[in-house]
């Protein structure tokens, strides 16, 4: 067979640290490893490819819905996000289309088929993001320091745990740097607000890859407060290097670290990070417990397991 040629849509433009854009260059690199040619773009324009990999029902929707008309029985693949999972097939009806349209569904986590149908879990692969260590966690031995690692938008639930430093002595030493861009001025102006507050928060704004990383390696643990999550990459990083995860009780978190992680608390109660982030301060066996329970994640992120995955699902679409 000739060698099959891979169109990836993604709505996040090139230059973007999103993590749509992540994803799919990572996924050229699994591709173009397996054999494919691949390409990437914001919109499909009636390239000729033997599949098509969307990224985002709603935002990919236009691309999918054109391809299937235009390529009539060549594969498309969607892959869904946290927003499409927990949000937009719900009532968006672009969304559901796509779903209906595809030949595969992609999701990153081990609960995300619990939120589609018995027609639609069919057709559905749970592939995880893999990564690997990019270094050793060696966390201050002075104050406990947290890391948010995230945009800030609405669906992070960006200041959770700046308002959790409310809840904790005023004397106790703590430290929370958030990373991520502000994607609108008034989350900026939340941040800014905020640290003027809660001296012991500190928003350093969008950083290099490098600069997060490292900043999750030199924390104790790493907070993911988001109401919604389709699988993020950052807790992929964290299981790969053994770094604790406070995280919101969500689907998206559970599938990433287990139904039975004891670092959950409920989505949007400050009140109840505040508590976990005082055990993380104040018990070291629990922070080192957490590790191990993340540790203990890594087979799923293995890269092989990935690229494994991804050959399995070319042999179903007949590429």
């Amino acid at each position: 067979m000739p060698t099959p040629k891979i169109v990836i849509v993604t709505p996040a433009p090139p230059g973007s640290r999103s993590g749509n854009r992540n994803t799919a260059v990572r996924w050229s690199r699994i591709l173009r490893g397996l054999g494919c040619r691949v390409a990437i773009v914001t919109r499909w324009e009636g390239e000729n490819c033997d599949c098509l990999v969307a990224l985002h029902a709603r935002k990919s929707a236009h691309s999918l819905e054109a391809f299937v008309s235009r390529r009539p029985g060549r594969p498309a693949v969607l892959a869904l996000t946290g927003t499409d999972l927990y949000r937009d097939i719900r009532h968006d009806a672009s969304a559901q289309a796509a779903l209906r349209q595809a030949t595969r569904l992609v999701v990153l986590q081990e609960c995300a088929p619990a939120e589609l149908d018995d027609t639609l879990r069919a057709k559905t692969r749970v592939i995880y993001q893999s990564e690997t260590a990019h270094g050793t966690w060696q966390p201050p031995r002075r104050h406990l320091r947290l890391c948010v690692l995230g945009h800030l938008r609405e669906e992070k639930d960006p200041f959770r745990t700046a308002l959790a430093l409310d809840h904790l002595e005023r004397d106790a030493a703590i430290e929370v740097v958030h990373a991520g861009k502000a994607l609108t001025d008034g989350m900026a102006q939340e941040a800014r607000r905020l640290m003027r507050h809660q001296p012991r928060y500190r928003w350093i704004g969008e950083v290099p890859h490098w600069r997060a990383l490292r900043l999750m390696l030199r924390s104790h643990a790493m907070v993911v407060s988001s109401r919604m999550e389709g699988g993020a990459h950052v807790v992929s990083e964290a299981i790969a290097a053994g770094v604790p995860v406070i995280a919101s009780d969500i689907p998206g978190n559970r599938g990433m670290l287990g139904a039975g992680y004891p670092g959950y608390y409920p989505v949007e109660d400050d009140r109840a990070l505040a508590v976990l982030i005082e055990r993380a301060g104040k018990e070291p066996s629990w922070l080192m417990g957490l590790a191990e329970a993340v540790s203990r994640r890594r087979p799923l992120i293995a890269p092989e397991r990935e690229r494994d995955a991804w050959r399995a699902l070319l042999d179903e679409i007949g590429l």
